[in-house]
């Protein structure tokens, strides 16, 4: 079984407005298959392979998805919910002159969104080369865009960040099902925000792992358990982790935002439009219409 993968992910990527061509990704990394597993794996072993693997995969996904994801749109989930309709950060006008975290911000298409209602995004993710196609997108957008998009490559359990720094926090698929330990990235993002601020972030819908990975009838079928919490991992030949998903229940997600201090305000499962014909990995029409695929967490900070 292998993921279809919806997250998004600088310290020194090149100067804002540099016209460099993306580098070649990282090179040594493993080519063939790799394996999938259900195994254990601790906070290092899947930051590397998160790291590892959005490196070696940004190029393929942006190509392939970065047209539904836009430039400068702020999509939810592979439903296509989108911010601007949702409102789940609260007004659109309301954002003008926020201080915004985005977490797991991949090419920053969330963050650019953002910028264009008068906040002050910075992007963070764990992978370079996921912030190198924010860098290019923000120069092929210099003349029309809202300017340079703040990125940032960092870990999202170790918030490079003083306290207090920020008035939101968003995240669309980012980090949190990646992490082996997901309250430390709520207690992280918690030191950030500054009192009464608002953390809203997306999952895969916990209900998923019950299902297999596919879009078609096949995928209708339980067919693992759903308080199985044992990782989701592909490993190569040598058993070294390249991809790791770590699973949690609705409930585990939910005690999860307590114990990072923060009180739930909305649990959101979007439905599957009737305008949206495509499959993304394990999402599609046929499975969106009879199972939730998303869970979108508004949270407030106490």
């Amino acid at each position: 079984m292998v993921q279809e993968h919806m997250p998004r992910a600088t310290d020194e990527p090149g100067a804002p407005g540099a016209t460099e061509d993306l580098p070649t990704p990282l090179a040594g990394e493993p080519e063939d298959e790799p394996t999938a597993t259900r195994r254990i794996a601790d906070d290092a072993e899947s930051s590397r392979a998160s790291r590892g693997w959005w490196d070696r995969n940004a190029d393929e996904y942006q190509e392939e998805h970065g047209g539904f994801l836009g430039d400068d749109r702020f999509i939810w989930g592979p439903e296509g919910l989108d911010e601007a309709e949702a409102g789940l950060l609260g007004p659109a006008d309301g954002l003008k002159g926020l201080d915004v975290l985005e977490v797991g911000a991949g090419a920053a298409q969330c963050s650019r969104w953002l910028a264009a209602q008068g906040a002050r995004p910075v992007a963070l993710d764990i992978s370079h080369r996921q912030l190198r196609h924010a860098l290019r997108i923000d120069t092929e957008a210099r003349t029309s865009g809202p300017g340079p998009i703040a990125l940032v490559q960092a870990d999202a359990t170790v918030l490079p960040f003083r306290d207090a720094s920020f008035d939101l926090a968003c995240s669309a698929y980012g980090a949190i099902p990646f992490v082996a330990d997901p309250v430390r990235v709520m207690r992280e993002v918690h030191r950030v925000l500054r009192p009464g601020a608002r953390w809203v972030f997306s999952v895969t819908h916990p209900i998923r792992w019950a299902f297999p990975d596919e879009p078609g009838p096949e995928g209708l079928s339980v067919a693992s358990s759903y308080f199985d919490r044992t990782p989701y991992v592909e490993q190569d030949e040598t058993g070294r982790a390249v991809y790791v998903e770590h699973h949690r229940t609705l409930g585990d997600r939910v005690r999860d935002v307590a114990a990072g201090g923060f009180r739930l305000l909305d649990l959101v499962e979007p439905e599957w439009p009737a305008w949206n014909e495509q499959e993304w990995g394990g999402w599609s029409p046929l499975r969106g219409n009879l199972i939730p695929g998303t869970a979108i967490f508004v949270c407030e900070r106490g």
